[in-house]
């Protein structure tokens, strides 16, 4: 075949083929719009029972209003500044750093504690895991009501046990020096299974052939559990401090069903003081301020948190 016979074929630069371009710019068109559509439920749901009800709140906030009638009285920052001059308020800040901190020292390390009890070895664990975390599955109200008997001074379950072993019965939820103690001990009761959950999970992803490998070499048991086991559940246990943090900050159902904030105001927190000095004593601007302080105050701990602590464990980073 001669060069002149030659079929000659022309190279089409790639502006002239438009296809494959257009199938890219088709495709991402199409996971644009799939991804606003698996967005926008969510987006809103959370702006009519989120960011719509906040931005209501702080709006009445600067105003005295009791919920009838409309807006007249602009006071500006004055339901702040009484908020922050309140002694009960003091009393509901305190509580609720007083919780976290218990919460943080007693609450989460028990239930690491009993993760690690009944996570691998202990015969009979399926049992425990059940009995442990069926605190949980109860309601707030339901638990609260339950603790009302338990903790009635007459003929309750535990002035039963205090006297059959010669002690004093005590009314306990009425006494001013023990009523917080005794409602976190049933905020211990009702979440340790929560948090126990969350750290067994968090157990199935240690690498049992590392700690083998540990206790191989000659560590013992608590050696093995605080330089392998412990570190390598290092993001459960961040996980599970943001929870506990923040779950302490909104707490008000089983507070306020056990002890209404009482006696005397000695256990209310944030939310029940919310609740108490807003809501029902009708003063919802008040209450709207509250609420925002409340808001402020948990969402301020989620960013820092989220920033400085969480971030490590989303960005892959070495503990």
């Amino acid at each position: 075949m001669t060069a002149a016979s030659r079929p000659r074929f022309r190279v089409l630069p790639r502006s002239a083929h438009p296809q494959g371009s257009g199938r890219k710019r088709v495709s991402s068109e199409n996971n644009t719009l799939l991804v606003v559509a698996f967005a926008l439920p969510g987006l809103l749901i959370y702006t009519v029972f989120l960011f719509w009800p906040l931005l209501q709140a702080a709006y009445y906030s600067v105003w005295d209003w009791n919920g009838l009638g409309p807006l007249t009285d602009f006071v500006g920052l004055q339901n702040y500044a009484r908020m922050l001059d309140h002694e009960v308020f003091h009393i509901a800040v305190g509580n609720t750093l007083l919780i976290i901190g218990l919460s943080l020292v007693i609450q989460l390390p028990l239930a690491l504690m009993l993760a690690l009890m009944v996570g691998r070895k202990l015969p009979g664990r399926s049992i425990f895991r059940l009995v442990l975390f069926l605190p949980y599955v109860f309601s707030e109200v339901v638990t609260a009501i339950l603790f009302q008997f338990v903790y009635n001074p007459d003929g309750g379950l535990l002035n039963v046990i205090v006297t059959s072993f010669g002690g004093e019965a005590q009314t306990w939820l009425a006494n001013r020096n023990i009523a917080l103690l005794c409602v976190f001990f049933v905020l211990t009761w009702k979440y340790f299974g929560f948090h126990m959950i969350l750290y067994m999970a968090g157990l199935q992803q240690v690498n049992v052939e590392i700690e083998e490998a540990a206790r191989i070499d000659g560590a013992n048991e608590l050696n093995v559990i605080r330089y392998v086991t412990l570190p390598s559940m290092a993001p459960t246990i961040r996980l599970t401090i943001y929870l506990s943090v923040v779950g302490a900050i909104n707490q008000f159902v089983l507070i306020w069903t056990l002890t209404t904030g009482g006696p005397a105001n000695a256990t209310h927190v944030l939310a029940t003081y919310m609740f108490r000095f807003g809501i029902k004593s009708f003063n919802l601007s008040y209450g709207a301020a509250a609420a925002v302080a409340i808001f402020v105050c948990a969402l301020t701990f989620a960013v820092l948190y989220q920033r400085f602590v969480l971030n490590r464990d989303t960005a892959g980073q070495p503990d």
